[in-house]
């Protein structure tokens, strides 16, 4: 796979899907079971922030297990393999891919895609550690 801006876009709008739902579960979540603050915002802390990051590796360290790829990835037919095999990533791929989400995030998700733009095959920062790509399936 060359470096190509094509491969941007379905994986821009792929991630968008997988963190509104990360997004919304969370919210439902502190809603649900959050306490008011001192500005009058529900929140979460201390053991209460546990399902949170039980959920972010269930969905997307389980559904890229179970499934071979996130639901967002499923919708624009994109799936994570391993840099060298092409074969299924595994869970500790996939938590390395994931656990620097935020860096990739940063400044609404600029960092993300400049690495995915520089690099020889589309990685963001966490394909590049966890030595996984992201092909079209």
């Amino acid at each position: 796979m060359s470096k190509s801006k094509k491969q941007i876009i379905p994986r821009v709008i792929a991630g968008f899907v997988d963190y509104t739902i990360i997004f919304l579960v969370c919210f439902f979540y502190v809603q649900t079971f959050g306490e008011v603050d001192s500005e009058g915002s529900n929140s979460v802390s201390g053991l209460k922030t546990i399902p949170i990051f039980i959920f972010w590796i269930a969905y997307f360290c389980g559904s890229e297990l179970v499934f071979g790829k996130t639901l967002g990835n499923y919708f624009l037919n994109l799936k994570p393999v391993d840099y060298n095999s092409g074969k299924n990533i595994n869970f500790k791929q996939s938590f390395l891919r994931h656990l620097v989400d935020p860096f990739d995030m940063f400044f609404f998700g600029l960092i993300g895609i400049l690495i995915i733009y520089n690099s020889k095959e589309n990685q963001r920062l966490g394909d590049l550690i966890a030595k996984t790509k992201v092909i079209k399936t």
